[in-house]
Protein backbone atom coordinates (compact mmCIF):
# COMPACT_ATOMS: atom_id res chain seq x y z
CA UNK A 1 0.00 0.00 0.00
CA UNK A 2 1.20 3.82 -0.54
CA UNK A 3 2.42 5.22 2.52
CA UNK A 4 1.18 8.55 3.50
CA UNK A 5 1.92 11.54 1.22
CA UNK A 6 4.83 14.23 1.65
CA UNK A 7 4.31 17.89 1.15
CA UNK A 8 7.43 19.33 -0.88
CA UNK A 9 6.89 22.99 -2.36
CA UNK A 10 6.92 24.36 -6.02
CA UNK A 11 8.51 27.16 -7.05
CA UNK A 12 6.49 29.73 -8.80
CA UNK A 13 7.67 32.19 -11.33
CA UNK A 14 7.55 34.84 -8.58
CA UNK A 15 10.11 33.16 -6.44
CA UNK A 16 7.19 32.19 -3.93
CA UNK A 17 6.15 28.74 -3.56
CA UNK A 18 3.15 26.39 -2.99
CA UNK A 19 2.53 22.63 -1.49
CA UNK A 20 2.76 20.20 -3.44
CA UNK A 21 0.99 16.46 -1.79
CA UNK A 22 3.59 14.01 -3.72
CA UNK A 23 2.29 9.86 -3.28
CA UNK A 24 4.77 7.44 -4.06
CA UNK A 25 4.55 3.93 -4.76
CA UNK A 26 6.32 1.27 -3.49
CA UNK A 27 8.71 0.81 -7.08
CA UNK A 28 9.75 3.80 -9.11
CA UNK A 29 7.52 4.91 -11.63
CA UNK A 30 5.74 7.31 -14.40
CA UNK A 31 4.36 10.21 -13.10
CA UNK A 32 0.86 12.29 -12.40
CA UNK A 33 0.08 15.71 -12.13
CA UNK A 34 -3.38 15.33 -10.32
CA UNK A 35 -5.46 18.67 -10.28
CA UNK A 36 -8.21 19.85 -8.10
CA UNK A 37 -11.72 20.16 -8.00
CA UNK A 38 -13.39 23.59 -7.05
CA UNK A 39 -13.29 21.78 -3.46
CA UNK A 40 -9.33 22.07 -3.51
CA UNK A 41 -7.16 19.02 -1.90
CA UNK A 42 -9.71 17.20 -0.19
CA UNK A 43 -10.02 13.66 0.17
CA UNK A 44 -11.39 12.60 -3.03
CA UNK A 45 -8.36 14.07 -4.77
CA UNK A 46 -6.48 12.17 -2.30
CA UNK A 47 -7.78 9.11 -2.63
CA UNK A 48 -7.73 8.80 -6.26
CA UNK A 49 -3.87 10.05 -5.54
CA UNK A 50 -3.24 6.62 -3.65
CA UNK A 51 -5.61 4.76 -5.86
CA UNK A 52 -2.83 5.70 -8.92
CA UNK A 53 0.38 5.72 -6.44
CA UNK A 54 -0.97 2.11 -5.82
CA UNK A 55 -1.02 1.26 -9.66
CA UNK A 56 2.38 2.10 -9.44
CA UNK A 57 2.35 6.37 -10.42
CA UNK A 58 4.31 8.84 -8.59
CA UNK A 59 1.26 11.12 -8.13
CA UNK A 60 1.86 15.23 -7.29
CA UNK A 61 -1.23 16.80 -6.07
CA UNK A 62 -0.60 20.73 -6.16
CA UNK A 63 -2.35 23.35 -4.11
CA UNK A 64 -3.47 25.48 -6.85
CA UNK A 65 -5.56 27.74 -4.98
CA UNK A 66 -2.70 29.06 -3.16
CA UNK A 67 -3.03 32.33 -5.08
CA UNK A 68 -6.56 32.86 -3.17
CA UNK A 69 -5.78 31.22 0.27
CA UNK A 70 -3.23 28.34 0.97
CA UNK A 71 -4.30 24.26 1.20
CA UNK A 72 -8.06 24.54 0.61
CA UNK A 73 -9.81 21.89 1.47
CA UNK A 74 -13.17 21.55 1.76
CA UNK A 75 -16.07 18.74 2.05
CA UNK A 76 -18.03 17.83 -0.91
CA UNK A 77 -21.28 18.55 0.41
CA UNK A 78 -24.17 20.88 -0.31
CA UNK A 79 -22.79 23.11 2.45
CA UNK A 80 -19.72 23.42 1.26
CA UNK A 81 -20.86 24.07 -2.37
CA UNK A 82 -21.45 28.35 -1.64
CA UNK A 83 -17.87 27.97 -0.69
CA UNK A 84 -15.97 26.44 -3.21
CA UNK A 85 -17.81 28.41 -5.44
CA UNK A 86 -16.85 31.68 -3.82
CA UNK A 87 -13.18 30.37 -4.09
CA UNK A 88 -13.66 29.71 -7.89
CA UNK A 89 -14.98 33.37 -8.69
CA UNK A 90 -11.68 34.42 -6.74
CA UNK A 91 -9.84 32.01 -8.56
CA UNK A 92 -11.55 33.23 -12.02
CA UNK A 93 -9.32 36.49 -11.31
CA UNK A 94 -6.21 35.15 -11.08
CA UNK A 95 -4.65 35.87 -14.57
CA UNK A 96 -4.60 33.24 -16.71
CA UNK A 97 -0.88 33.69 -17.56
CA UNK A 98 -0.34 33.11 -13.67
CA UNK A 99 -2.37 29.98 -13.60
CA UNK A 100 -0.43 28.51 -16.53
CA UNK A 101 2.87 29.66 -15.13
CA UNK A 102 1.36 27.04 -11.79
CA UNK A 103 0.92 24.18 -13.99
CA UNK A 104 3.60 24.56 -16.07
CA UNK A 105 6.05 24.55 -12.99
CA UNK A 106 4.14 21.70 -11.19
CA UNK A 107 4.54 19.30 -14.09
CA UNK A 108 8.37 20.37 -14.05
CA UNK A 109 8.47 19.25 -10.96
CA UNK A 110 7.09 15.97 -11.30
CA UNK A 111 9.65 15.42 -14.08
CA UNK A 112 12.63 16.12 -11.36
CA UNK A 113 11.04 13.74 -8.42
CA UNK A 114 13.82 11.16 -8.21
CA UNK A 115 11.39 8.58 -7.75
CA UNK A 116 9.90 9.60 -11.51
CA UNK A 117 11.03 7.36 -14.44
CA UNK A 118 9.98 7.77 -17.48
CA UNK A 119 6.71 9.25 -18.80
CA UNK A 120 4.20 11.75 -17.30
CA UNK A 121 0.26 12.42 -17.30
CA UNK A 122 -1.65 15.87 -16.80
CA UNK A 123 -5.02 14.84 -15.01
CA UNK A 124 -8.02 16.94 -13.52
CA UNK A 125 -11.41 16.53 -12.35
CA UNK A 126 -13.76 19.38 -12.76
CA UNK A 127 -11.89 22.88 -12.44
CA UNK A 128 -9.05 20.12 -12.76
CA UNK A 129 -9.97 18.50 -15.95
CA UNK A 130 -9.81 22.16 -17.27
CA UNK A 131 -6.46 22.87 -16.08
CA UNK A 132 -5.49 19.53 -17.36
CA UNK A 133 -6.54 20.54 -21.02
CA UNK A 134 -5.28 23.66 -20.66
CA UNK A 135 -1.39 22.27 -19.25
CA UNK A 136 -1.61 19.96 -22.06
CA UNK A 137 -1.38 22.59 -24.05
CA UNK A 138 0.91 25.00 -22.46
CA UNK A 139 3.01 21.74 -22.08
CA UNK A 140 4.68 18.92 -22.88
CA UNK A 141 2.78 15.44 -20.96
CA UNK A 142 2.84 12.54 -22.36
CA UNK A 143 -1.06 11.78 -21.90
CA UNK A 144 -3.65 14.06 -20.56
CA UNK A 145 -7.23 13.12 -18.95
CA UNK A 146 -9.91 15.54 -18.57
CA UNK A 147 -13.08 14.86 -16.38
CA UNK A 148 -15.60 16.80 -16.63
CA UNK A 149 -13.92 20.22 -17.43
CA UNK A 150 -16.20 22.91 -17.61
CA UNK A 151 -15.40 25.63 -19.98
CA UNK A 152 -13.26 23.41 -22.27
CA UNK A 153 -15.73 23.96 -25.21
CA UNK A 154 -14.54 28.11 -25.01
CA UNK A 155 -11.01 27.47 -25.33
CA UNK A 156 -11.24 25.31 -28.40
CA UNK A 157 -8.34 27.01 -29.89
CA UNK A 158 -5.54 25.32 -27.76
CA UNK A 159 -6.62 21.66 -29.21
CA UNK A 160 -3.90 22.12 -32.15
CA UNK A 161 -1.83 22.90 -29.36
CA UNK A 162 -1.71 19.94 -27.83
CA UNK A 163 0.67 16.87 -28.80
CA UNK A 164 -0.32 13.80 -26.55
CA UNK A 165 -3.20 11.96 -26.09
CA UNK A 166 -6.05 13.08 -24.35
CA UNK A 167 -8.74 10.96 -22.85
CA UNK A 168 -11.71 13.68 -22.00
CA UNK A 169 -15.03 12.26 -19.70
CA UNK A 170 -18.26 14.07 -19.77
CA UNK A 171 -21.29 13.04 -18.36
CA UNK A 172 -24.49 13.25 -20.53
CA UNK A 173 -27.17 14.85 -17.99
CA UNK A 174 -23.79 17.37 -16.61
CA UNK A 175 -25.82 20.56 -15.71
CA UNK A 176 -23.20 22.37 -15.76
CA UNK A 177 -21.79 21.43 -19.45
CA UNK A 178 -24.28 21.62 -21.73
CA UNK A 179 -24.83 18.69 -24.25
CA UNK A 180 -23.53 21.28 -27.25
CA UNK A 181 -20.41 22.24 -25.60
CA UNK A 182 -19.21 18.23 -25.61
CA UNK A 183 -20.42 18.42 -28.99
CA UNK A 184 -17.80 20.83 -29.78
CA UNK A 185 -15.25 19.10 -28.18
CA UNK A 186 -16.51 15.96 -29.73
CA UNK A 187 -15.83 17.77 -33.69
CA UNK A 188 -13.06 19.97 -32.99
CA UNK A 189 -11.02 16.33 -31.63
CA UNK A 190 -11.98 14.29 -34.45
CA UNK A 191 -9.64 12.35 -36.16
CA UNK A 192 -6.99 13.32 -33.23
CA UNK A 193 -4.56 10.14 -32.95
CA UNK A 194 -4.90 8.97 -29.23
CA UNK A 195 -7.83 11.09 -28.87
CA UNK A 196 -10.60 9.62 -27.36
CA UNK A 197 -14.43 11.09 -25.56
CA UNK A 198 -16.10 9.29 -23.21
CA UNK A 199 -20.20 10.38 -22.58
CA UNK A 200 -21.82 8.13 -19.76
CA UNK A 201 -24.95 9.51 -21.14
CA UNK A 202 -26.81 9.03 -17.99
CA UNK A 203 -24.66 10.90 -15.29
CA UNK A 204 -24.16 14.42 -14.20
CA UNK A 205 -21.59 16.53 -13.06
CA UNK A 206 -18.72 15.50 -10.87
CA UNK A 207 -20.13 11.85 -11.36
CA UNK A 208 -16.77 9.69 -9.86
CA UNK A 209 -16.92 12.12 -7.09
CA UNK A 210 -17.94 9.29 -4.52
CA UNK A 211 -17.67 11.38 -1.67
CA UNK A 212 -20.47 14.52 -2.99
CA UNK A 213 -23.56 12.42 -2.83
CA UNK A 214 -25.41 15.38 -4.77
CA UNK A 215 -23.01 14.02 -7.71
CA UNK A 216 -22.02 10.64 -6.92
CA UNK A 217 -23.13 8.39 -9.50
CA UNK A 218 -21.45 4.63 -9.25
CA UNK A 219 -22.25 3.41 -12.57
CA UNK A 220 -20.65 5.59 -14.58
CA UNK A 221 -17.74 5.35 -12.00
CA UNK A 222 -17.55 1.84 -12.59
CA UNK A 223 -17.37 2.19 -16.44
CA UNK A 224 -15.17 5.19 -16.57
CA UNK A 225 -12.64 4.60 -14.05
CA UNK A 226 -11.04 1.62 -15.39
CA UNK A 227 -10.88 3.30 -19.26
CA UNK A 228 -8.80 5.46 -17.32
CA UNK A 229 -6.24 3.00 -15.91
CA UNK A 230 -6.13 1.58 -19.48
CA UNK A 231 -5.20 4.70 -21.11
CA UNK A 232 -2.45 5.64 -18.39
CA UNK A 233 -0.92 2.53 -18.93
CA UNK A 234 -1.10 2.20 -22.41
CA UNK A 235 0.60 5.82 -22.96
CA UNK A 236 3.20 5.94 -19.91
CA UNK A 237 3.51 2.01 -19.85
CA UNK A 238 3.95 1.31 -23.50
Amino acid sequence: MTSAPRIEHITASTGEWFDAHVFVPEEDGPGIVLLQEIFGVGEFLQTKARLLADLGYVVLVPDLFWRVERNVSLAHDEAALHTALGYMGRFSEVPKIAISSDLVAALAHLRAIPEVTGKVAAMGYCLGGRLAYELAAASDPDACVSYYGSGIAAELDLVDRITCPVLFHFGGADAYIPSEEIDAIVAAVAGRPGTEVIVQERAGHAFENSFAAMFSNPEAARVSWPLTVDFLARFLRP
